[in-house]
C-alpha cells in the first residue's frame, strides 16, 4: 500500500480544511474480489460508522461536520477534490481516500461499474453543503473532532501521523 497526502487551498465556494490534508491510500487490498465487504469490514473494525454503498455525486459538495472515507470497491473514476479550483485525482478499485471536513469532492467521470463504500467517524454525519460557508460553518469545519482511529490502518495509521500532529 502506498499512502499519499496533500493539502487543498480554500476555493471560491469550497472551503476545504484549513489544516488537515487529504489522505489517499493506493491499493489497500491485494485481492480485488470482494472489495466492498473488505472495505466495510475494515472501516467497521476501526470504528467508522454510517456505512453506505453508492458512487460519488457529480457536483461539487462538502461536509462541514464530518470527515468522510471513500473506499473504491469496483471500477475506476476521476474525482475533483477541493472544488472547481482543486485537484483531479484518479481512483481505482482498491484505493481509498480520507477527506477531512470541508473538503470538496465531485465525480468527473467513472466506469459503469464504479462502486464506492463510504463512512464517517462515530457521531459524525454527512451534512451536504454546496454553498460557500459562513463564519459559523468555517468554525464547525475547523473544530470537527478527529476520529480515534484511521479507517484503514487503525490507531497508528496515516491519520495519527498526518492529522494528529496538526490538530490544535
Amino acid at each position: 500500500m502506498i499512502v499519499e497526502n496533500f493539502r487543498l487551498e480554500p476555493g471560491s465556494v469550497i472551503p476545504n480544511n484549513p489544516r488537515l490534508p487529504v489522505i489517499v491510500y493506493r491499493q489497500v487490498f491485494d485481492d480485488k474480489h470482494g472489495l466492498a465487504v473488505a472495505f466495510e469490514d475494515r472501516f467497521t473494525v476501526h470504528g467508522w460508522r454510517g456505512l453506505w454503498r453508492n458512487g460519488i455525486y457529480d457536483y461539487h459538495h462538502y461536509h462541514s461536520g464530518a470527515h468522510e472515507v471513500l473506499g473504491i470497491a469496483r471500477g475506476a473514476g476521476r474525482v475533483m477534490l477541493g472544488g472547481p479550483e482543486g485537484m483531479d485525482v484518479t481512483l481505482a478499485a482498491g484505493d481509498c481516500v480520507l477527506l477531512p471536513a470541508g473538503t470538496g469532492h465531485c465525480r468527473l467521470s467513472a466506469s459503469p461499474d464504479f462502486l464506492v463504500i463510504g463512512g464517517y467517524p462515530p457521531g459524525q454525519h454527512a451534512d451536504m453543503q454546496i454553498e460557500a460557508p459562513d463564519a459559523a460553518m468555517l468554525a464547525t469545519i475547523r473544530d470537527c473532532p478527529l476520529p480515534d482511529d484511521d479507517p484503514i490502518e487503525g490507531g497508528d495509521g496515516a491519520l495519527a501521523s498526518l492529522w494528529r500532529r496538526l490538530a490544535p
